[in-house]
């Protein structure tokens, strides 16, 4: 405990990490504030029925931030965005050219890779405003809207997503932490006191040992997330010994550290959004022609399976936790990099077989996370399956948000304390 008020001490002390932090303060407390700014026309109690009748359009509030429960100028969040930088980085499995860029061309790749991917949220938040409206239009939330008021009412939701994109990367790059985790974990966080007061509210005293497993069960998932996020497997690496001039370098030791879970939160955004967006699209089909109507509905059925949808987001987490790490950390690369500063694994010859080795590794460690992460988020969706009590599905999803979030925002800290030391 000392040693968190030390470094507490240290962050107010050091100006350029305090404005870093009151940077990042500043913008998320604005896009509470968008948040709050509705859209006029909503009926507020038709949108307040639905959220508690509808898990799916709970999964929208928690993905936007919280702005869809007042139907907010930035109420598709930063959605859009995530969706956009999901499908380029699906685009690197199929383009060499788009894979060179993102992993080999350095930062000025990554830039247009990023660049790119902004381009593409425009067209994605104008089809997810459009279904948005028609949704709530079906479920008597908003009236029928002209022409004009339609178009007008899909630029202000365009603009909005667009501007928390923009937040975020602000955030991201004179803040401190991941700008678009951290508005998505505000509107987690900001939700807390309200779910306390309805928990209160409803309070149930037949239902406390029910009570007191979901916070025991809390307790536990928030250590397994805390231990797995944080647990490594380290490689030993050797620096072979070099003579220059008189003098001998090398011959160190040292290791390379690969994490159980690589791939942090993304895994858990990326499954949301892959099964929010059919959904979504199903919604809006529904109130179509006869025969669309009808494949929309019984598609809408099938997919709003409770099973169905609790294996779907198993395999989605499984599937992009492996993805998302193949990525970001490439195996072929490493082993580039370390044959030509001179260092090996012992027992493996340097190149193809150092990667082969690194990749088998990572496999290996991979699948343990990929399966935890997997468990942890439909863990609520059983518990709901097996008690039949009415918790929220969202209850996993969102604990393992937060608390990867403010396991990274730690660690970015410590890296810039760290580097103040130095």
């Amino acid at each position: 405990m000392s040693k968190f008020f030390e470094k507490v001490g240290f962050i107010f002390k050091d100006s350029l990490l305090r404005k870093r932090l009151f940077f990042t303060l500043l913008l998320l407390a604005i896009t509470r504030v968008l948040a709050l700014i509705p859209i006029p026309g909503v009926d507020a109690s038709r949108l307040s029925a639905l959220l508690s009748g509808s898990d799916f359009i709970t999964l929208l509030n928690l993905f936007s931030g919280g702005g869809l429960s007042s139907f907010s100028i930035v109420m598709l969040g930063v959605g859009p965005y995530i969706t956009a930088s999901i499908i380029m980085q699906l685009m690197t499995v199929m383009s060499p050219k788009l894979k060179a860029m993102y992993q080999e061309e350095g930062e000025a790749g990554r830039k247009r890779f990023s660049q790119y991917s902004r381009l593409l949220t425009v067209p994605l938040a104008m089809l997810q405003g459009y279904a948005f409206i028609k949704l709530l239009q079906s479920q008597n939330v908003l009236p029928q809207f002209s022409l004009t008021e339609l178009a007008l009412t899909i630029v202000i939701i365009v603009a909005g997503s667009l501007l928390l994109m923009w937040l975020g990367e602000l955030i991201s790059e004179f803040g401190i932490g991941n700008g678009v985790s951290l508005i998505i974990f505000a509107g987690i966080v900001t939700r807390l006191p309200g779910d306390a007061r309805e928990l209160l509210l409803s309070y149930d005293p037949s239902q406390l040992p029910v009570y007191l497993a979901t916070l025991a069960i809390a307790l536990v998932v928030t250590a397994g997330v805390v231990f797995v996020t944080e647990a490594e497997r380290p490689i030993p690496i050797t620096y072979a010994k070099q003579m220059r001039g008189n003098r001998t370098y090398g011959g160190i030791s040292t290791y390379l550290p690969l994490r159980i879970n690589q791939a942090g939160v993304i895994p858990i955004i990326f499954a949301l959004s892959i099964l929010l967006f059919p959904q979504m699209l199903l919604q809006f089909l529904a109130s179509s022609t006869y025969a669309v109507s009808s494949f929309a509905a019984s598609a809408l059925r099938v997919i709003t399976n409770n099973w169905f949808y609790t294996v779907a987001y198993f395999l989605l987490v499984v599937f992009f936790t492996y993805f998302y790490t193949q990525v970001t950390f490439d195996p072929h690369q490493i082993s580039t990099n370390l044959q030509k500063s001179g260092a090996f694994i012992s027992g493996v010859r340097p190149g193809a077989p150092t990667a082969e080795y690194i990749s088998r590794v990572l496999t290996r460690l991979t699948l343990v996370g990929a399966f935890f992460l997997g468990v942890i988020a439909i863990l609520p969706l059983i518990l709901r399956s097996i008690t039949g009590i009415q918790a929220l599905a969202v209850g996993g999803t969102a604990l393992l948000i937060v608390v990867s979030v403010v396991i990274d925002l730690v660690k970015k800290l410590d890296a810039q304390l760290s580097a103040k030391e130095y």
